[in-house]
């Protein structure tokens, strides 16, 4: 990553935060619940920009447009709305699950070949 890369995801982060603080208060207190839940069960996409927490701020703005309540936008249970925009996701406990998999089946492997060389 280049110096150049992270001056320009220090302006987009700070942007995104003015965008949120611009929501009306019940938007912004939702979305920091939603954003401290999203760190704690890390979707890999996290990790590649602001993309998913921008799209919860387009929405959120849309709602707040057009006069709705927060919880109408994401409805009564915020863990379960989170846990529908990342269902299709990898986490990185997946990820870590993976490559565990494959360094175990790698080493197996190299066992499984030697006895069959012996």
């Amino acid at each position: 990553m280049s110096i150049q890369d992270i001056i320009e995801g220090k302006k987009e982060w700070r942007a995104h935060v003015a965008r949120v603080k611009s929501l009306p208060q019940d938007y912004q207190i939702v979305y920091n619940e939603i954003q401290k839940y999203l760190f704690k069960v890390s979707p890999a996409e996290l990790n590649e920009g602001i993309g998913l927490l921008s799209g919860i701020v387009d929405l959120f703005e849309e709602g707040a447009a057009h006069g709705k309540c927060v919880l109408e936008v994401t409805g009564r249970d915020v863990a379960a709305f989170c846990d529908e925009l990342i269902k299709d996701s990898k986490t990185f406990g997946d990820i870590l699950h993976e490559s565990a998999d494959q360094e175990v089946n790698r080493a197996m492997k190299k066992v499984t070949d030697k006895k069959e060389k012996g």
